[in-house]
């Protein structure tokens, strides 16, 4: 972290400066809501200087990228416009979104204290900051992952790497790092860690999206895991 900037002015920097200024393959649009939507910075500003006005050392935790209901729309990884509101007292004029995996996010936040215990230990981001769009056969938009085809993963792969070494500077404890996805984000976040060293361990949690749709009923169970091993460090 730089002497001059806490780290929410870093944070809100470095997203404002957020582009991906390189081919992508046909078919695929990025999401930028940094860019495409001019009440988001002013939000993620107060979200930010609220949770984050300090100079902590903090754990990051990375999703796969945003969605589009929720940090897609929002600024924030894991909160769409329900909690932004609910849980951390902020809105976005007339934006109105729901997802699911910020409903579990959140109720896993309050069961670990709440929104200020929380973000004062660690920090959400993504593996890769910005979304991904595709259009499905029936014509609708929907999510595309950044490991979802192999030509995407190569061309963004150096994006990541330089906008994960960037966020890295604002100072991170780097013995330990949580995975929200135990499958190709995990696999492919273990192999760049392998070549570039960026934590000593990166411990891998079901992410919330594969939990809420397919294990609801042990929603609470898998809320415990995360809080155990939150409160490992």
């Amino acid at each position: 972290m730089s002497q001059e900037l806490i780290f929410a002015e870093e944070i809100i920097q470095f997203l404002k400066g957020l582009e991906f200024k390189d081919p992508l393959p046909e078919g695929i649009s990025v999401m930028n809501p940094y860019r495409d939507n001019p009440e988001i910075i002013p939000v993620i500003s107060k979200f930010y200087n609220k949770f984050y006005n300090d100079s902590n050392l903090r754990y990051l935790i990375l999703g796969i990228n945003p969605g589009r209901f929720g940090a897609g729309v929002t600024g924030i990884p894991f909160t769409d416009s329900k909690r932004l509101s609910e849980k951390c007292g902020l809105s976005i004029p007339g934006v109105n979104t729901f997802e699911t995996s910020s409903v579990f996010v959140y109720e896993m936040i309050d069961a670990y204290g709440g929104v200020e215990k929380f973000y004062k230990k660690y920090f959400v981001s993504a593996v890769c900051p910005l979304g991904f769009t595709a259009v499905s056969s029936k014509g609708k938009s929907i999510n595309y992952n950044y490991y979802d085809s192999k030509k995407l993963t190569e061309a963004v792969r150096d994006f990541i790497i330089d906008n994960l070494t960037r966020q890295l500077e604002f100072g991170f404890k780097r013995d330990k790092c949580f995975c929200l996805g135990t499958g190709k984000n995990y696999k492919f976040l273990v192999q760049l860690n392998n070549e570039l060293k960026f934590f000593d361990k990166i411990v891998p949690l079901e992410h919330p999206r594969y939990i809420m749709q397919y294990k609801s009923k042990q929603k609470q169970s898998y809320i415990i895991r995360y809080i155990e091993e939150f409160r490992k460090v």
